[in-house]
């Protein structure tokens, strides 16, 4: 029996917007995005810290998980655009600056909160909701700003 090669995923069209969309439609469905991507991302990274990962290379695996979410996602729903290669590009760039933003800042803070005499619950939900802000809010002003323009 001889195996055929399997065809290439379809993806269904997306009805791109030549404008740019209104801000605050953008921004609500970023933050809801957003939302469910730290969801994924807060989830696993502590399962993986549960199961003995240490905090950094649990947040780098849960950053991974949680912005893939968030750009097929935005890139569909939020941004409404097509697949680009230049786009995609951007996003890797971005998301690469991102990654070093978030992951830096959350083994930052979780090294130093514990003195303030935070526990290490509070302490990784302090680290990650700082982290992840900053994050957001970067990763917003340049899709919006840049990537989702790009075609």
């Amino acid at each position: 029996m001889s195996e055929r090669p399997l065809p290439p995923p379809v993806e269904l069209p997306v009805a791109e917007h030549t404008g740019h969309g209104r801000l605050s439609t953008q921004l609500v469905r970023f933050v809801l995005t957003g939302g469910l991507s730290a969801v994924v991302d807060f989830g696993l990274l502590n399962l993986l810290m549960l199961a003995g990962l240490g905090h950094t290379p649990a947040k780098a695996l849960s950053f991974v998980a949680g912005t893939t979410t968030a750009y097929l996602i935005n890139r569909r729903w939020t941004f409404r655009a097509e697949p680009s290669r230049r786009r995609f590009a951007a996003v890797v760039v971005l998301y690469a600056a991102t990654f070093a933003v978030q992951v830096g800042l959350f083994s930052l803070l979780y090294a130093g909160l514990p003195a303030l005499g935070l526990g290490e619950a509070a302490v990784r939900v302090v680290a990650f909701v700082v982290a992840q802000g900053v994050a957001t809010a970067l990763n917003f002003v340049v899709q919006r700003a840049v990537i989702f323009r790009l075609r």
